[in-house]
């Protein structure tokens, strides 16, 4: 669309999952999309209903061992369309400054003079925990937390320093995104460094959905539990005084399957294009920007 005005990105924190936990700001832009560039995590299944029928919905996202659109693929997707004058979403799980290489985007966009906003989402670090009744910070427990990808511990020289000062800290909370393939290593890394093995441990898999399952083990035996209880992603790992079981008395329940959104009524589904859509393909009318917070 040659001579379109640029439209703009909006990186949008979807937060845990469910769609009634993004924010006010987020849902207002997604119903104003254009384009909606959408990861595998957070509330991507559930939003079509809320966009536009003529909205395009890309899918990018990531799956564990399985990444079949490349970061700068991404980043040029948000730049293409928004150059044809479409007002874009870029949909992620949790928060985008949070271990979401939002960072990376905006620095894409502004690099394009392409105008971007960051909508922050609740980060699955402090949700997922919080879902299974576990406080990441608790007065007389723990006084801070250390949230690091599980990635830190696949490294040639292991986890770096400050993780394993966390979890030697007895009143620091580690919280590990990302890690259940690289727990053995954070195990046998944290052991070698001097770390009770009866520090106590939760893993959280899929936090905040139906599927919500809590294991409990102590660091020592965190791999074999894991083992047994086939733990898969997505999950969060919490290491810490405050995944001692009966910290908050009993451990709440998983959601309740119901559907918290209908379609609009008339609407159609929104088409989910293929992950390598481009802006030269079929896409919508480009549209003004959309307005900002202020408007």
């Amino acid at each position: 669309m040659s001579g379109a005005v640029p439209g703009r990105v909006a990186l949008i924190g979807g937060g845990p999952g469910p769609l009634d936990l993004l924010t006010v700001r987020a849902l207002r832009l997604l119903r104003a999309a254009d384009v909606v560039i959408a990861d595998r995590l957070g509330p991507a299944a559930e939003i079509r209903a809320e966009l536009r029928p003529d909205a395009l919905l890309v899918d990018v996202g990531k799956r564990p061992g399985h990444h079949p659109v490349p970061q700068e693929r991404i980043s040029a997707l948000l730049v293409e369309h928004a150059l044809a004058g479409r007002a874009v979403v870029r949909l992620k799980g949790g928060d985008p400054f949070v271990l979401g290489r939002g960072g990376e985007e905006v620095l894409a966009c502004r690099a394009a003079g392409i105008e971007v906003e960051v909508v922050p989402g609740i980060s699955s670090s402090l949700a997922v925990p919080q879902a299974a009744g576990i406080p990441v910070t608790h007065r007389g427990t723990s006084a801070g937390v250390h949230v690091v990808s599980g990635h830190d511990a696949a490294g040639p020289h292991g986890p770096s320093p400050a993780t394993l000062a966390a979890l030697a800290d007895d009143s620091i909370t580690t919280v590990v995104l990302m890690g259940v393939r690289t727990l053995p290593a954070l195990v046998a890394a944290a052991r070698a460094h001097g770390v009770p093995g009866e520090r106590p441990v939760a893993i959280v898999e899929n936090g905040h959905t139906p599927l919500q399952r809590t294991t409990r083990t102590t660091l020592e035996r965190a791999v074999r539990a894991a083992e047994e209880a086939q733990v898969r992603s997505p999950a969060v790992i919490v290491i810490g005084e405050v995944a001692r079981p009966g910290l908050l008395g009993e451990e709440p329940p998983a959601l309740d399957a119901r559907v918290l959104t209908a379609a609009p009524s008339g609407s159609s589904p929104t088409p989910l294009a293929p992950p390598m859509e481009s802006a030269g393909s079929a896409a919508p009318t480009a549209r003004p920007p959309v307005a900002g917070p202020g408007a």
